[in-house]
């Protein structure tokens, strides 16, 4: 367009030019024909035309410098308006650029705003609770603030004080477990009886097999009554020159023993001779029951109890667990729970009362209902046993929480006397099914990787997966498999738990 208007604006200079020029012709013309003649104004009209001819090349000279300069100027404009245009396409990249950088800052300033409005509440909803903890520990005593600021102070340093009993745990274990070995084994060391085992049969010698004819009599009417009479069985043909009776009931077994002595040595065995005989073993029986309560109260030195209550801690020793005499775990009971309490500063007379009568209930379990713990909560209560002496005593198997040094004691004590090498003994199935359900148990957990039952199931050996769990949660997963160990599993004594975590890294050279 710019070209276009420069070459109209040369073409009418040119015009111009041309017509100024031949009006000058026209009029030198005139004058020289006024003058002359023809040659004249042949002479000017020649002069004219040159004139013209160089006036109009020189014309389109000009106007060809023109139209250059014209041409180099639009170009010049041209490059700069390009210049322009890319100034401004830059800028306008730039703002672009700017206005996302700003979306983006806004976006994130709205974000940060929720986020502080978000902790403001929570700022806010911590110090309405603040405020309601200060103002319930104002109505609080001074232990029981002391209590809660325990209580806040652990929840805010929990981690903290993980890592400090971990740390704890570890320097103090092995001067603890010195002085708890130093203490069971000086307490056991102390304390040495005879032990009997758990039989359900008992055999009584018979001077010939002549005398077994007299015991079944005529068509086994004697065998009878002297069955139904003290509800046991006799075995009278497998053993020679012995008679067996087999009974689950201990008391019953040894009346029948006794009865069958008398009878064996009196020589006269018939139905009516049955029935004096089991009356007198009966008495007989009775007496040593109320002998042996009384003369395991002596020997554990705990007097005051009333006679009923020594006849039924006598029961317990024709009681038998696992094969253990009950009287006479009692009685280790007892005298380990008193000098443990002597070592740990504890009450001696509670812990050695409570020792001895904490198996009571199994002296009667089998004919009332309940856990041998209630039984026993329930005759040391009628017969008006110290609260402080059932508290200790009912803690044993954990079915009550520990409220005293003593109940602790207790439940070491018999664990103690429990888990002793040979005090007790299991048949192979419920051994090997014990091991299973506890390895079965700890196999549960995602970290195990697999674990071994030791030491008749006393300890479990657990290895975890490296890459599941670090140190401080093989530590915490201890905790937890004995923690579940406690809650699913019944078992006698303690079980050990050992967790190990093991990284291996293996390269080869080639």
């Amino acid at each position: 367009m710019v070209i276009s208007v420069t070459l109209l604006l040369i073409g009418t200079l040119a015009l111009g030019v041309g017509a100024v020029l031949g009006y000058l012709a026209r009029q030198t013309m005139a004058k020289r024909e006024l003058s002359t003649a023809e040659g004249q104004v042949a002479k000017i009209v020649e002069d004219a035309e040159k004139k013209s001819a160089d006036i109009v090349l020189e014309a389109k000279n000009r106007s060809v410098e023109l139209l250059e300069e014209a041409k180099k100027e639009a170009q010049v404009r041209e490059e700069e308006f390009r210049r322009q245009e890319r100034r401004l396409e830059k800028r306008e990249d730039e703002l672009e650029h700017r206005l996302s950088e700003t979306e983006q800052e806004k976006k994130t300033l709205l974000k940060k705003a929720d986020e502080i409005r978000a902790i403001q509440e929570d700022v806010e909803k911590l110090r309405g609770e603040e405020q309601e903890k200060l103002q319930r520990i104002a109505n609080l005593s001074t232990e029981q603030a002391r209590e809660e600021l325990f209580r806040l102070v652990e929840e805010d340093s929990k981690d903290a004080l993980v890592q400090r009993i971990t740390k704890l745990e570890k320097e103090g274990t092995e001067a603890l477990e010195e002085r708890s070995l130093n203490i069971m084994a000086t307490i056991i060391q102390k304390y040495s009886r005879s032990h009997v085992s758990e039989f359900t049969t008992t055999t009584v010698p018979i001077p010939s097999d002549d005398i077994k004819g007299k015991i079944i009599g005529k068509e086994g009417r004697n065998i009878r009554a002297l069955e139904k009479e003290t509800g046991v069985e006799l075995i009278v043909d497998d053993t020679p020159e012995s008679v067996v009776i087999s009974g689950f009931d201990p008391v019953r077994r040894e009346v029948a023993k006794i009865a069958l002595e008398k009878l064996i040595a009196d020589g006269r065995i018939h139905p009516a001779r049955i029935e004096e005989a089991v009356e007198e073993g009966r008495k007989e029986v009775d007496q040593r029951i109320k002998e042996a309560g009384e003369a395991a109260a002596y020997e554990a030195g705990v007097a005051g109890l009333h006679p009923k209550l020594l006849y039924i801690l006598g029961r317990l020793r024709f009681r038998y667990s696992y094969k253990q005499n009950v009287l006479i775990h009692t009685l280790e009971v007892s005298y380990i729970a008193g000098a443990l309490a002597a070592e740990l500063g504890g009450n001696v007379a509670v812990a050695k009362k409570a020792g001895l009568l904490h198996d009571i209930g199994k002296a009667v379990d089998h004919e009332i209902e309940g856990t041998h713990v209630n039984i026993g909560i329930r005759i040391l209560e009628k017969f008006g046993v110290q609260q402080e002496v059932i508290d200790a005593m009912k803690c044993h198997h954990d079915e009550y929480p520990h409220s005293s040094l003593e109940s602790y004691i207790v439940t070491a004590a018999d664990a103690i006397s429990a888990a002793r090498p040979g005090a007790r003994k299991e048949t192979a199935e419920k051994y090997i099914r014990r091991l299973e359900e506890l390895e079965s148990l700890i196999n549960s957990f995602s970290e195990v990787e697999k674990s071994y039952a030791i030491q008749a199931g006393r300890e479990v050996r657990v290895f975890v997966n490296p890459e599941k769990t670090d140190d401080l949660g093989a530590m915490k997963l201890a905790k937890d498999i004995a923690g579940r160990i406690q809650e699913e599993l019944k078992y006698p004594g303690e079980i050990r738990v050992v967790v190990m975590r093991e990284t291996r890294s293996i390269e080869f050279a080639r």
